[in-house]
């Protein structure tokens, strides 16, 4: 699963990493412990007139809150436990079905956390350790997301604040032995095998994330016709999720970070550093 991530970049890089335009000053402030109900960064297109007979695309960054309110729902409380999608049901849960087909997004961040159990046996009085996964590169990694909009009924007409953007991100499977195997015949070399490996004892989820090919695919705006679809393109996410996540690092950091209100570049400190 993915409840705990860093976007701490620049407004400006992540513009020109993405390719995405920037209408007007978005202000979201670095983070290295964003969380559930935070505002986050999310990539969208939309469609658009041009002077041709089609119309074209157009890639933004939009300001969000994570986790999912469907348009149904009557408060946002929904939101609050939909900050993740499970990819295998995404296409048949009712909060997340019609967005899989029309309003799909990334999820832009520089690494997230996830938290090993304590082994079998292991004395009570053990903890959960904390695991900062990140791209070796330092490059961002993007995450295959959606969004709602959600009308807010107790405000006025025309106020800005009637309307909530809300977003979640997709999970899958962490990579086990069949899918190391398939790696290694994808060409994925032993450094990447050992970190799927390292995945795969880490936690039993993964959130999903893009190559560049994959990212254009699942952000093109038009409308899937069928659940079938929608599913053959979760599919496709799927398909390069774990060749992607071998491009990743894991660094074992301090236990600061399970406390929200601790936010700061000191939180992805590796753990050796910091004794």
């Amino acid at each position: 699963m993915c409840g705990r991530y860093v976007m701490a970049r620049a407004v400006g890089d992540l513009v020109a990493d993405s390719g995405a335009d920037l209408d007007e000053e978005l202000v979201l402030p670095p983070s290295w412990n964003v969380a559930p109900t935070d505002d986050v960064a999310v990539v969208l297109e939309r469609a658009v007139p041009t002077s041709g007979s089609e119309a074209g695309t157009r890639r933004e960054i939009h300001v969000a809150r994570w986790g999912l309110v469907p348009p149904w729902a009557t408060d946002l409380s929904v939101g609050s436990r939909a900050f993740n999608a499970r990819s295998e049901t995404v296409t048949e849960k009712p909060t997340f079905r019609s967005a899989v087909k029309a309003r799909r997004c990334a999820v832009p961040v520089d690494g997230y956390y996830e938290w090993l159990k304590p082994d079998t046996g292991a004395p009570r009085s053990a903890k959960k350790r904390p695991f900062y996964v990140h791209s070796a590169d330092g490059s961002p990694t993007y995450f295959a997301g959606l969004y709602e909009w959600w009308k807010d009924e107790s405000v006025p007409e025309g106020d800005p604040g009637r309307w909530l953007l809300s977003c979640t991100i997709l999970t899958g499977p962490s990579p086990d032995a069949a899918d190391l195997e398939s790696a290694r015949w994808d060409g994925v070399n032993q450094v990447g095998l050992d970190t799927l490996e390292q995945l795969g004892g880490l936690h039993d989820r993964l959130p999903l994330p893009l190559d560049r090919d994959t990212l254009d695919a699942w952000l093109d705006p038009v409308k899937l016709p069928s659940a079938e679809a929608a599913e053959a393109l979760v599919a496709q996410v799927r398909e390069q999720a774990y060749r992607t996540a071998s491009a990743w690092t894991l660094d074992e950091v301090g236990t600061a970070v399970g406390n929200v209100r601790n936010n700061g570049p000191e939180l992805i400190e590796p753990l050796e550093s910091l004794l």
